[in-house]
């Protein structure tokens, strides 16, 4: 099941009307509250809940486009608690260049660099990667130590953060200088300190995309998500084609409150890379307030 059909789960209902909202009244649902980082209560404020199992939310920092060696939080969820911190590291090396943060994230690993390990002891996380890493901008590699450390010391018990290359801290992996790259110094087995300062304060939520989702091999689709950044309350949703008529249904909040969902009346209205017009207005846990009005081409997804 992927994770955009995950965030589509309908928990809160309300009925869009021209441009405002009416609740609807749903039967209880026994929610539970997502476990959540320091630092995702930090930028994030409190996690929301779910009623799909034990979840986790924790924050991916990816390194910033414009200003150099700063790294910029996103909040991030899953169910696995099994390999939580390899999750971690995993969704910081598929980078963030999607919706209306195009441009404005870097991705700071060269390509090819694989995770060829990750072990706990005793507090240390050591993270290994494959030589390609070494083949990163040197113009990022300072971001990219600090979204690395940053986005794995803010979990639980964890005390020292380290990066090997090819199972190395020092010396010289295909002709590189390990020890070079991890600005070590000549220091062998230097922790990363994580640098707090480098973190940039999370803009006001933004829309990643509009998209809508169908079964497999269906001619219509199912429903049309409206993703956020992070998780919202939505105080005002409308959405309309190219002719400006509103499209009708009912809208409900997704799991995590990241994405409004439209189950549309008539699904027929809905195209691949079709037009739709979206007037929104949305505050965020911490009280970071957006609104806006655009126009996105509509993604087609199926499950």
């Amino acid at each position: 099941m992927r994770t955009v059909r995950i965030l589509a789960v309908a928990l809160l209902g309300f009925i869009v009307t021209a441009a405002c909202t009416k609740e609807q009244k749903t039967s209880p649902v026994k929610q539970v509250p997502v476990s959540a980082t320091k630092a995702y209560e930090k930028y994030f404020g409190p996690a929301p809940t779910t009623d799909k199992g034990t979840c986790y939310a924790f924050v991916i920092y990816f390194p910033s486009a414009k200003e150099p060696g700063k790294v910029v939080p996103f909040p991030f969820f899953t169910f696995d608690k099994d390999s939580l911190k390899k999750v971690a590291v995993e969704r910081l090396l598929g980078g963030m260049d999607v919706g209306s943060y195009k441009g404005e994230i870097l991705q700071p690993f060269a390509h090819g660099t694989r995770i060829l390990g990750l072990i706990e002891e005793n507090g240390v996380i050591t993270v290994n990667f494959s030589k390609e890493i070494l083949e990163s901008n040197a113009a990022v590699e300072t971001a990219l130590l600090n979204a690395i450390t940053l986005t794995l010391s803010q979990f639980s018990k964890v005390q020292e953060v380290r990066v090997q290359v090819e199972g190395k801290e020092s010396g010289a992996v295909a002709g590189k200088d390990v020890r070079k790259f991890l600005g070590h110094g000549g220091l062998e087995r230097q922790p990363l300190t994580p640098r707090e300062s480098a973190v940039l304060p999370p803009s006001p939520p933004r829309i990643l995309s509009v998209t809508a989702m169908k079964d497999k091999g269906a001619k219509e689709v199912e429903e049309v998500n409206v993703f956020f950044d992070r998780p919202v309350e939505i105080k005002e949703l409308k959405l309309t084609g190219e002719d400006d008529k509103s499209f009708e249904g009912e809208v409900y909040h997704s799991v995590f409150d990241m994405a409004a969902v439209l189950m549309p009346k008539d699904p027929s209205s809905f195209k691949v890379r079709m037009p739709v017009k979206v007037r929104w207005k949305v505050i965020d846990k911490v009280g970071r307030s957006a609104e806006g009005a655009g126009e996105f081409s509509l993604d087609v997804q199926e499950h």
